[in-house]
């Protein structure tokens, strides 16, 4: 992964959840832009979300760039929220980047910004602990009110 000179450490740390059935996808989400088009947003997460999202269909390429990229849809409703980066082409990996490979539709999702410990300030991504308890990830710690709300 290259972050060159890319500072993420600021950034806020977001729950991501389904807009079609509310479900927590990831606790590990962080508001970001396509690298081969920034005017399009999206979330994307570090760590394969667990029990929350599956691979559906094939893999597929870009016009913009090289990347093997395969759509994501959420166990519970069906529906696709995005897709996972099963191979990143060389220019993205030296372009400016995260090192998140699952990515997150935002006509599909919405993000909560997660609290730090004292439940009072956002937790940041300099602040996340790198691999966190699988528990946490796949949002069995996480209310589905938070993402009702």
């Amino acid at each position: 992964m290259s972050t060159g000179s890319c500072s993420f450490k600021d950034r806020c740390v977001s729950i991501l959840c389904c807009k079609f059935c509310k479900q927590v996808l990831s606790s590990r989400g962080m508001k970001a832009v396509l690298l081969a088009d920034t005017e399009i947003d999206l979330f994307s997460t570090d760590i394969p979300p667990t029990n929350t999202v599956d691979l559906i269909g094939r893999c597929y390429f870009t016009e913009i760039c090289e990347c093997k990229l395969k759509d994501i849809a959420c166990l519970k409703c069906g529906n696709i929220v995005g897709y996972h980066v099963i191979v990143p082409c060389c220019s993205c990996l030296l372009s400016c980047n995260n090192g998140h490979f699952w990515m997150f539709h935002s006509q599909a999702v919405y993000g909560i910004n997660r609290l730090d410990s004292t439940g009072v300030n956002f937790l940041l991504w300099g602040n996340l602990p790198e691999i966190e308890e699988s528990a946490d990830e796949d949002g069995s710690d996480i209310s589905v009110e938070e993402c009702i709300r």
